[in-house]
């Protein structure tokens, strides 16, 4: 198979500013990046979002079991699940790589035209930057993570009006939210 790829002006020169070191087939967006530039865009900050109801939250960690059947088969994979701004699970992935796994939920988003207004994208992996970046660019307002966020990641979801909420696995929801700390 061969692909004929032409690329107007004006994107091949946005493109060549995205110019890397290594060829990537995957990955976290970061590897390969030659200035921090490249490494810390500038991404736009989101519109305020009102948090998710916490009856949304409870027991959120059983039910995207349904959206894991690779995961409950063999193990050792990620998972990035959509919920809708109704408060339902729509969709999910998985994958061996914790961004591919989001990369594939956004990507089945755009392509089903599912709104992401309201809605919450949950990653069942550590919440790095990269991960804050990938949500901002689809324009995602709240993310749920089972695992603790980076503080660079929290830094960052903080300064782009993102909600950031950690679900551990034995005690109370953790909220990092800017609306949260306006009230405040």
């Amino acid at each position: 198979m061969q692909a004929e790829v032409e690329i107007a002006s004006r994107a091949f020169w946005e493109l060549k500013q995205q110019r890397r070191q290594l060829a990537g087939t995957s990955g976290c967006g970061l590897c390969g990046v030659e200035a921090v530039e490249q490494a810390l865009p500038e991404l736009n900050v989101l519109p305020g979002a009102p948090l998710p109801p916490i009856e949304w939250l409870e027991g959120l960690r059983q039910r995207i079991g349904e959206f894991q059947p690779l995961g409950r088969h063999c193990g050792a994979v990620h998972a990035a699940v959509f919920m809708d701004g109704n408060g339902q699970l729509l969709l999910g992935r998985e994958d061996i790589g914790r961004h591919n796994a989001l990369d594939k939920l956004i990507g089945a988003l755009i392509r089903q035209d599912i709104p992401l207004a309201g809605g919450v994208a949950i990653v069942t992996s550590r919440c790095s930057l990269e991960l804050i970046q990938k949500v901002l660019r689809a324009g995602i307002q709240t993310l749920v993570s089972l695992s603790s966020p980076t503080g660079l990641a929290l830094q960052w979801a903080r300064r782009h009006n993102l909600n950031l909420i950690h679900l551990p696995q034995h005690s109370a929801p953790r909220v990092y939210s800017p609306a949260m700390e306006i009230q405040a």
